[in-house]
């Protein structure tokens, strides 16, 4: 809902079920990385993220360079006043961003389709303006008691509920930083572009076949991509293929059918890791070709994937859940760079939703917690990969991979 000059926009409450670093878009995450940064109270994160999660924030105002909410008190459930401060742009800074999006008419789509395009925000921040917020450019207030210079568990919770916000809006960045939507839009009208929602097709000019000028029809956004063609009915089978001497016709219905699969894959432009290689090892392509397969199929990339039965059954889960990747981290154990290993632990502690967070066991890219037989892998894509123990030392994949370890973790142990 928003007010006549749209520069003050009201959002209902979040219903309580809701992971609380759970962030669809890269801005988001920024908005809480900034967050994260600037607390030093990690037992303030954690229970902010406990609160927001529970649902214990009201509905959200947010307006230019304010953020405030109603959060309630977990134990005692008293609503608190709670305000997020965050510094507008100056007209200056605002003319020069707005120069930046009518610069390309990509951006204005984008943000128009709930995108923010990571170019436009390496623009403004070339051009000294800081679009998303950095460290220390939170600043919180609450009349709660427990309330200092560093975040309280309530500006903590209506910090990470403002993520989710902008996950779907990310226009709302541009109202905290001080213009509302329709404020922005009109502007870039009066600088002579056209946003993508107003495009209208342009009638021929003079004579009949003239086309409009090169400037207009550059200016014009991209027109999207036809839709993927939809993947295969449950059920339908392969090409039948008769039986020839010594060629049995189940492997290569077995193999058109993967290429199928494969063509799609590449021709849908799959995400890291769930395509492919255009060549791979026979032991690994063994692998890949054996998701799906049974039977006289299955039995022959057994046999040409040089494992035993177990370790085989074991390198299709870990194919199934990783791909590629998921089937480099079951086989290869590595070192990373202790810096990483740094940051990841500093991540586990600031997103683990209890007080204390389960220490693991380090070896190389591989931490495991005895006391819940699980395991984390950590592969050279940079995402963690959950193992379980069946029996003692028999590890085997257990989901799919995170980019973070606490949320890894958390899936692994139904948190």
């Amino acid at each position: 809902m928003s007010s006549g000059d749209d520069r003050v926009r009201g959002f209902p409450a979040f219903p309580p079920g809701r992971r609380a670093r759970q962030s669809r878009s890269w801005w988001g995450d920024a908005w809480i990385r900034a967050l994260e940064e600037t607390a030093l109270d990690q037992t303030l994160l954690r229970r902010g993220r406990r609160a927001a999660s529970a649902g214990q924030v009201g509905s959200i105002t947010v307006s230019p360079g304010r953020i405030a909410a109603e959060v309630h008190d977990g134990v005692r459930d008293l609503p608190y006043r709670t305000r997020v401060f965050v510094e507008p742009m100056t007209d200056a800074q605002w003319s020069r961003f707005l120069g930046q999006v009518a610069a390309k008419a990509g951006h204005i789509a984008a943000l128009l389709d709930g995108e923010m395009p990571r170019d436009l925000a390496s623009a403004a921040d070339d051009a000294g303006i800081a679009l998303l917020p950095g460290l220390g450019d939170l600043q919180p207030e609450c009349d709660c008691p427990e309330w200092a210079a560093a975040a309280c568990r309530h500006a903590a919770a209506l910090c990470y509920q403002v993520a989710w916000l902008l996950d779907a809006d990310p226009f709302l960045l541009l109202l905290i930083r001080g213009r509302g939507a329709r404020e922005v839009l009109a502007e870039l009208r009066r600088r002579g572009h056209r946003p993508a929602a107003d495009a209208r097709p342009e009638a021929p000019a003079g004579r009949s076949g003239a086309g409009v000028p090169a400037a207009r029809a550059y200016a014009r956004p991209d027109p999207p991509l036809p839709a993927p063609p939809p993947p295969p009915e449950p059920g339908v089978s392969g090409p039948v293929l008769p039986e020839a001497p010594g060629i049995a016709a189940e492997v290569l219905r077995g193999l058109v059918e993967n290429a199928a699969v494969r063509a799609a894959a590449l021709l849908g432009a799959a995400p890291y890791g769930a395509g492919p290689p255009l060549a791979l090892p026979e032991r690994v392509d063994a692998v890949r070709l054996a998701v799906g397969a049974s039977g006289p199929v299955l039995a022959r990339l057994r046999q040409a994937g040089a494992r035993t039965a177990r370790e085989f059954s074991r390198a299709v889960r870990a194919w199934e859940y990783g791909g590629h990747p998921g089937l480099s981290v079951l086989d290869e154990p590595w070192a990373p760079p202790p810096v990483r290993l740094a940051r990841a632990r500093a991540e586990l502690a600031a997103g683990w939703a209890g007080d204390d967070p389960p220490q693991p066991q380090v070896w190389r890219n591989r931490w495991t917690f005895p006391r819940h037989r699980a395991q984390l892998r950590y592969g050279r894509d940079g995402r963690w990969y959950p193992y379980r123990e069946l029996t003692d030392g028999d590890w085997w994949p257990a989901g799919v991979p995170r980019d973070d370890p606490a949320d890894a973790l958390a899936d692994l142990l139904g948190a």
